[in-house]
């Protein structure tokens, strides 16, 4: 969202700093989020505890499952 004294090129320019910076969380970190209150049974079985990840690889582990085959 532009600030009233920021040109469209700042604006721009913060955006993408911000999808550049990528923040990881540790397996507890990701349990205890509010985000993710009703898969927190998923993720305690899917997420490593000594891997990192950020929230976009969170939602592809939970979507990757989601799609799995069905015996």
């Amino acid at each position: 969202m532009a600030k009233k004294n920021e040109t469209p090129e700042q604006t721009e320019a913060l955006e993408t700093v911000k999808k550049s910076v990528q923040v990881k969380f540790n397996k507890s970190k990701i349990l205890g989020m509010k985000r993710y209150a009703n898969r927190v049974d998923l993720l305690q079985v899917l997420l490593k505890p000594e891997k990192t990840y950020t929230l976009e690889a969170v939602d592809a582990v939970i979507s990757d499952f989601m799609k799995g085959k069905v015996n």
